[in-house]
């Protein structure tokens, strides 16, 4: 059984940054792309960013492109999401995500309604 489970969120100034892990089990961490997800209050849950199974690719969404970084440690079956100049509209639950596709890319992991495993989430807040 796959599990993922969030940590690093909190509360930060507008400016500030913070860095998500997510640590996964149940497979075979090292054979699956991974991403991170989130979700605002009263919206839709949107992709943000997604690394290949090796972490040779990556792939962001165009609200994050330049101040989050995602990357992975296959050692230690965590993958990072690396946030700086946070700003008010990036405040929402953040999900990580563990594609179900053996080998798939960075980019498939954005596409919507792509098959994923989720994480149960954690909160980050920027204050203005």
């Amino acid at each position: 059984q796959v599990q993922l489970v969030e940590s690093g969120g909190g509360l930060v100034q507008a400016g500030g940054s913070l860095r998500l892990s997510c640590a996964a089990s149940g497979r075979i961490f090292s054979n699956y792309a991974m991403g991170w997800f989130r979700q605002a209050p009263g919206m839709e849950r949107e992709f943000v960013a997604a690394i290949s199974w090796s972490g040779g690719s990556t792939y962001y969404a165009n609200s994050v492109k330049g101040r989050f970084t995602i990357s992975r440690d296959n050692r230690k079956n965590t993958v990072y999401l690396q946030m700086i100049s946070l700003k008010p509209e990036d405040t929402a639950v953040y999900y990580c995500a563990g594609d179900r596709s053996f080998a798939g890319s960075a980019e498939a992991m954005g596409a919507p309604a792509h098959p994923v495993y989720w994480g149960q989430g954690t909160q980050v807040t920027v204050s203005s």
